[in-house]
């Protein structure tokens, strides 16, 4: 007999997020929307597992993300130097295990971080229901701080929106529309209020079309692995909440440009 299914519902907004799969040490880029790894990360999190812990029963759970507000990419510039006027140090290391001075010196390095900034994201795991539960619950009550990809992006609430019963495509296309009210109201200014929205969203599927390298086996800072899994992306119509407006305001035919100056 089949173990009963239930699906996960997370909610993730906050002013910053970052999710990166292939970053380096001085350029630190950020997917457009959360990955794998990302969030199989913050559930450990909530779970009290040490990165050295197993992650094979999360593995399993099959992911969708729909990106209800997209945001806008936020570039943070760094520069580091040495507050003593020494020349920084390169990565090599002499025979005593110090590292060396660069050469030719360089006293100041710069690096550059990528943030997604306003976006919120609707994100479903689907899996066994008693597995579930019990993420669902450490979401609700985590052992560690959560995070939208790196430390410094603090989620905000509510998190957890719902254990639902259904497969995960019908989750995503029935949750309400996530986004927050000041991008409803920009969204619905200038549209005449429309009753449906537009969004993308990303599953699982053995099947799909396009694939990412972003499934954690291994969070052990030094014993990092990640494969990668095959997606499928499409768009879905969402109720957007607004009362239908009066059709003659919103026609923009409506709009006589002259009629503030009595014409």
């Amino acid at each position: 007999m089949t173990a009963p299914q239930a699906t996960l519902v997370l909610r993730l907004g906050g002013p910053l997020q970052s999710w990166g799969d292939r970053s380096v040490f001085n350029r630190r880029e950020t997917r457009p929307e959360p990955t794998k790894s990302g969030i199989l990360g913050l559930l450990a999190a909530a779970s009290g597992r040490p990165r050295e812990e197993s992650l094979d029963d999360l593995l399993g759970l099959q992911l969708g993300v729909r990106v209800d507000q997209p945001g806008s990419l936020l570039r943070d510039y760094h520069t580091v130097s040495d507050y003593r006027g020494r020349p920084l140090p390169q990565a090599g290391v002499s025979a005593k295990g110090v590292q060396k001075p660069t050469s030719p010196a360089k006293y100041t390095h710069v690096t550059q971080r990528f943030y997604l900034q306003d976006a919120v994201f609707l994100a479903a795991l689907h899996g066994p229901a008693a597995l579930v539960e019990t993420l669902a619950e450490a979401v609700q009550r985590p052992a560690f701080p959560l995070a939208l990809g790196r430390r410094s992006c603090v989620p905000t609430q509510p998190l957890f929106l719902a254990i639902r019963q259904g497969p995960l495509l019908e989750v995503l296309e029935t949750e309400p529309w996530q986004a927050t009210d000041t991008a409803k109201q920009l969204y619905a200014r200038g549209r005449g209020r429309p009753t449906t929205i537009d969004v993308s969203a990303t599953l699982d599927d053995p099947d799909g079309e396009d694939s990412l390298t972003d499934v954690p086996h291994s969070f052990a800072p030094r014993e990092r692995r990640f494969s990668s899994r095959r997606i499928r992306h499409r768009w879905i119509t969402l109720p957007t909440g607004f009362a239908k407006a009066d059709s003659t305001m919103d026609d923009p035919r409506s709009h006589d440009p002259f009629a503030l100056l009595g014409w």
